[in-house]
Parts: structure tokens; sequence; C-alpha cells
């Protein structure tokens, strides 16, 4: 990868969320808990949810992912509170297509998600920057008592 590629994709913005990642603690009595790994990278995240009707009303997590993974965490960590499942699914519909479709980021209140564009271009960190998404969408289905194959 060139230099230049590698400064955009681990600008100063990703490796200032990087190193301030929110809610890193685990909840008591989590309505669900769900761990995603990325096979590709060994990145892993383990994430906790406490629930109120379909908004979530706490949210824990355990982030030993790269710098990207944690970037993704550090934003998803920082709008999950009081946000509604239906609205997590599509934010995870939405960055899939971001990195994989060259669709466009998620918008409003999301928009700072933007910053992950430049991965785009490197399928390698797909799995990385999605593994937050992954994991929320998991427990939310665990919470609903889905399997994940009804994801």
């Amino acid at each position: 990868m060139a230099d230049e590629a590698l400064k955009e994709l681990y600008n100063d913005q990703v490796m200032a969320l990087a190193r301030d990642v929110p809610r890193q603690e685990r909840l008591d009595a989590p309505d669900a808990t769900a761990q995603q790994v990325s096979p590709l990278c060994g990145s892993r995240i383990t994430v906790d949810l406490k629930l109120e009707g379909d908004r979530i009303a706490d949210y824990g997590q355990t982030v030993r992912a790269c710098t990207l993974g944690q970037a993704a965490a550090s934003i998803l960590a920082r709008h999950v509170i009081g946000r509604s499942t239906a609205e997590l699914h599509r934010v995870r519909t939405e960055m899939r297509a971001m990195l994989k479709e060259g669709g466009p980021p998620p918008g409003p209140p999301w928009s700072d998600l933007e910053v992950l564009l430049p991965a785009r271009g490197v399928k390698s960190r797909h799995g990385s920057v999605l593994l937050p998404f992954e994991a929320v969408v998991k427990a939310l289905n665990q919470a609903a008592g889905q399997s994940e194959n009804d994801r």
C-alpha cells in the first residue's frame, strides 16, 4: 500500500477515535451479549446491550481490534444509546454497502462514519471496520430470540 493511501486510511481523525474508545466496560445483567471476530485479522469485539422496548438503553464493549476496528467501535459507542433496533440494522447494512458496493456513508447522526471511507479500497480491512456493527446486530438478534441464521 502506498504511503499516501496509508495516510488517508490512518488519518488523524481515525487515530484519535481509536485512542478514545468510549463505553469499554461490560454491563451487569445485559439483555444480550455477542462476540464478533474478524477471521482475516483476528480483531475481536464483545458487546453487551440493555434494551428498553426497541431502543438501546445501555451499551458496553470490550474491543481488541486494529486501529480501524477501534475507530469504528468508538463511533458506534458514541451514537448507540437511544437508537432503535431498526436503525442499527440499517446502519450495519449501509456500512456494508459503503465498503463493499461503493455506497455512500450513513447519514446523520452517523455522518462521522465517513472517516472510514478510505477503507473501501482495502478489502482486507472491511471485516475489522464492520466488526462492531455485526456484533451489535448479532446481539439484537439474540435479544429478539433469533438465531444467527435469521439475520
